[in-house]
């Protein structure tokens, strides 16, 4: 949404808002209460993403990996135990890749969330998993740990 600010786009993902049920949008301090919450909850994503400092900017504004951050800080405001992405680092410079890879481990880390990560730069990719599944063609390869995988001969040939 890039017409939204950083904040904005942080709200509208939220979910289970009684402001936008017909029958509970009457009854201001019930969904108002409730805003002031989501703020908050928008505040401290924005701060594990450290893009707090760009809480009233456009989107469109941001860098590609900023960008990237916000689409992950959009969905942790629907408070998903698991979040799956394809392809996180895509189109973007390897120092902010790295970057990015970084502040996953520690949401990972920090909210207890599983990361189920679809992604074909493996010289970053594989510097940051646990467990590496391999598809070639829609076909399982291999699956083990990063090391492993990179050393087995199906992986080589397709992919190295």
């Amino acid at each position: 949404f890039t017409k939204l600010t950083v904040l904005e786009n942080l709200l509208v993902a939220a979910r289970g808002n009684p402001g936008e049920v017909i029958l509970k949008a009457p009854f201001k301090r019930t969904w108002r209460e409730y805003e002031e919450r989501l703020v908050e909850k928008a505040f401290k994503i924005l701060e594990l993403l450290k893009l707090d400092h760009l809480w009233d900017r456009y989107s469109y504004e941001l860098s590609g990996g900023q960008m990237k951050l916000l689409e992950i800080g959009r969905s942790l405001m629907s408070d998903a135990k698991m979040l799956m992405m394809d392809e996180p680092v895509s189109g973007v410079n390897p120092v902010l890749a790295h970057e990015i890879c970084s502040r996953i481990l520690e949401l990972r880390d920090k909210l207890n969330l599983t990361f189920f990560i679809i992604e074909h730069r493996l010289e970053i990719a594989l510097k940051y998993v646990e467990y590496v599944y391999v598809l070639d063609r829609g076909t399982l390869l291999t699956e083990g740990k990063p090391e492993e995988v990179m050393e087995n001969p199906k992986v080589i040939e397709a992919y190295l």
